[in-house]
């Protein structure tokens, strides 16, 4: 069982950065992809980024893509999102999951956090 708590929302203007951190308990996040989605009122959960640990591989959207970055700490068993340039189209709740496996850039994923909220104003 793995348990995820982000944090790090918050609100910006456009054009600023923020990080956010995925803490995770439970197990080590060694044997694990960890990704971050995000979801907009009225729209489905979408993909951001992910890292796999294993393979150092990651995966961006294409609307990111740039301007993201994901990254993890072995030791604090963290992972972040880095996001700058942030545009209003990026304000949504933002989630952090984990899956055994490979990258996927669906919703297939193992465990998810609670969420965090990240506001990006004009």
């Amino acid at each position: 069982q793995v348990q995820l708590v982000e944090s790090g929302g918050g609100v910006v203007q456009a054009g600023g950065s923020l990080r956010l951190s995925c803490a995770a308990s439970g197990r080590t996040l060694r044997s694990y992809v960890m990704g971050w989605f995000r979801q907009a009122p009225g729209k489905d959960r979408e993909f951001v980024a992910a890292i796999s640990w294993s393979g150092g591989t990651t995966t961006y959207a294409d609307s990111v893509k740039g301007r993201f970055t994901i990254s993890g700490a072995n030791a604090a068993n963290t992972v972040y999102l880095q996001m700058n340039s942030l545009k209003p189209e990026d304000t949504a709740v933002y989630y952090c999951a984990a899956r055994g496996g490979w990258i996927l850039t669906t919703t297939q994923y193992d465990y998810w956090g609670q969420g965090t909220q990240v506001t990006v104003s004009s």
